[in-house]
């Protein structure tokens, strides 16, 4: 066996084993930080924390951590649920942040949509038929007796030519796994009802067809506020004038 061969060989089984590492594999845990001990203070009492300035604290800092954004779409939620394995992310924050400009106050919230039960299934068991066909092409002599079948012409065929086989298995069952994986969803929420589907639409939603899905969609009573500080500010510039 030439140094091609061995390398036809090893390249598919050398990715075939890091895609079974990534999908069965734990999930790396970040490694937790060890706690510093405190500093020794020269004098306890003057470093003594009165309760009310934790209290204090507090306040200021769930303030910083969380303002308060107050916009006619304040109370709003959007949901883009969008296919993750379609590389739709890049599309998903690009609404997401053409809908912050347009509403400010709005959140909007991504998710991924999964693909239907059936083909979840199907894509994590591609895994399992693409280890027993390169079994079955590697030990067919002894696998077939063993069911008491002989080995049909066929599999003399692709064992004639068992490097670009397995290569051929490799890429065909990453192809059908990404292919189940996808649902090629792109579907807009607002509050929970459903604004615009990719599904159903079979395209993806304009910029200016959202904002006016998401604007129809808005309280009424946001506007009559807003409505009501702007007629307040005319009032009064008229009544200082």
């Amino acid at each position: 066996m030439d140094r091609v061969q061995l390398v036809l060989l090893g390249l598919p089984i050398l990715l075939f084993c890091s895609d079974l590492v990534t999908l069965f594999g734990p999930e790396q845990l970040p490694t937790p930080q060890p706690d510093l001990p405190p500093h020794p203070s020269p004098d306890a009492a003057s470093d003594a924390v009165q309760p009310d300035d934790i209290a204090a604290d507090a306040a200021a800092s769930a303030q910083i951590a969380e303002p308060q954004v107050d916009g006619p779409a304040s109370g709003t939620t959007v949901e883009l649920k969008f296919c993750a394995s379609c590389s739709y992310r890049g599309n998903a924050v690009t609404v997401k942040k053409m809908l912050e400009t347009s509403f400010p106050g709005i959140h909007v919230v991504l998710e991924n949509y999964p693909p239907p039960f059936p083909k979840r299934a199907l894509s994590k068991a591609v895994p399992f038929l693409q280890v027993g066909a390169m079994a079955t092409l590697m030990a067919g002599d002894q696998i077939f007796p063993r069911f008491g079948m002989v080995p049909p012409p066929w599999y003399y065929s692709l064992r004639a030519n068992r490097f670009g086989t397995m290569a051929t298995i490799w890429l065909f069952g990453n192809f059908a796994q990404s292919f189940l994986q996808s649902s090629g969803a792109f579907e807009v929420y607002c509050n929970g009802q459903l604004v615009f589907s990719k599904l159903s639409e079979r395209r993806f939603p304009s910029e200016f067809e959202l904002r006016e899905l998401i604007g129809n969609r808005l309280p009424d009573s946001q506007f009559g506020k807003n409505l009501e500080k702007v007629l307040g500010v005319l009032i009064n510039t008229m009544l200082a004038c």
